[in-house]
């Protein structure tokens, strides 16, 4: 039984029914759910995808080749190798998991409540499930986490992520990451005539329309564009859990700890646990998960914790970006580390303390 029917849950729905369990997925909405995010999926996310048999369609899916880092004195690209990274609206991603999962055979309990859970059944909507394995998937405030005494460990950051979509061909086909005051801004393109605008901030008053002012490159590209979407917004956390496992109730997605989305990694992450979970569940052995979520969630954080500096200083940010603009191998590498090419190591001590002497000589 999987609690929350995001795209953690789904993914992680279609792993256990390929493995020859059956799945029941209990969600308080209704499909198509959307949620505040970039939309572009990276190439780990895509293989993920691949693996469990969801196919997006040109009409979905919009290919991107890199990313460029931009601010009002530096910009700099970097290529994903091989390709294979697109901005996809979130709405159609839901669609396709929940087409692949019900193709599949799962069971799904839509606009349910758990009113109960007990050690192998839970009360959904005053109906008794019972259950092998319990999965929250139920997101930040997972009520499965609290349930299990599966407590949060830290919170390191706490940020705000709104989004909004124009009626507008993309203007380059990169996922363009702009700094600004306080916040980041990333132009994803997700169709032929679609970009998606989305902001990170700290500040939970800013919103779209407030950010892209802060950026007269994007406010004079987007001057006049249809805005073909409401904006939504939702938190972005840097979030660790205790453990993930407990007894026989495992934690996947945001539920099992959340990186904050300056590294574009949430879905990546999300599907990456899932395969490992299913593998986990169809060999009775949770604690395969739990060594298989440590190795998954390491590089994310120190990723994003890096990212993160960079947005708290504005002196250290021009000068990465600087250096990244000199010197764009530097860049390209650390993207390819990033992506998680499979031919590219993290980075050894000694490298992180020769970059960071480059950055400091910027």
């Amino acid at each position: 039984m999987i609690v929350g029917a995001g795209p953690a849950g789904l993914a992680t729905a279609i792993a256990a029914r390929l493995r020859g369990m059956r799945v029941a997925v209990a969600d308080c909405r209704k499909p198509p759910i959307d949620k505040a995010c970039g939309e572009g999926l990276l190439p780990q996310a895509i293989g993920a995808l691949d693996s469990l048999g969801v196919e997006l369609t040109s009409d979905q899916a919009f290919p991107f080749r890199g990313i460029r880092f931009l601010d009002d004195e530096s910009r700099a690209s970097a290529h994903i190798p091989g390709g294979g990274a697109y901005g996809v609206r979130r709405t159609e991603l839901h669609k396709s998991l929940f087409e692949r999962a019900s193709e599949l055979g799962v069971t799904f309990h839509w606009n349910s409540f758990i009113h109960s859970l007990e050690a192998g059944k839970a009360r959904v909507n005053h109906q008794e499930l019972r259950y092998k394995f319990l999965v929250g998937a139920d997101g930040l405030n997972s009520m499965v986490r609290n349930w299990a005494g599966l407590k949060v460990r830290r919170l390191r950051h706490r940020r705000f992520g709104f989004r909004q979509h124009y009626a507008i061909p993309a203007w380059t086909d990169m996922v363009e990451v702009h700094w600004a005051k306080n916040c980041q801004i990333y132009v994803t393109p997700t169709g032929r005539k679609e970009v998606c605008v989305s902001v990170l901030t700290r500040d939970r008053h800013c919103r779209v329309d407030q950010a892209i002012k802060l950026v007269p490159e994007i406010a004079d590209r987007l001057g006049g564009a249809r805005a073909t979407s409401s904006e939504i917004g939702a938190l972005t956390l840097l979030q660790s859990v205790r453990d993930v496992v407990r007894g026989n109730v495992a934690l996947v997605g945001d539920a099992s700890g959340s990186v904050d989305g300056i590294a574009g990694l949430g879905l990546s992450l999300a599907f990456e646990q899932a395969l490992s979970l299913a593998d986990a569940m169809a060999n009775l052995d949770l604690s395969i998960y739990r060594t298989a979520h440590r190795r998954i969630m390491r590089s994310a954080v120190r990723i994003t914790r890096l990212l993160l500096l960079l947005d708290h200083s504005p002196w250290l940010r021009r000068k990465t970006l600087r250096l990244f603009a000199e010197y764009p191998a530097i860049f390209s590498r650390l993207m390819s580390i990033h992506t998680g090419a499979p031919e590219q190591a993290n980075l050894s001590a000694p490298e992180i303390v020769a970059l960071g002497w480059r950055v400091l000589g910027a």
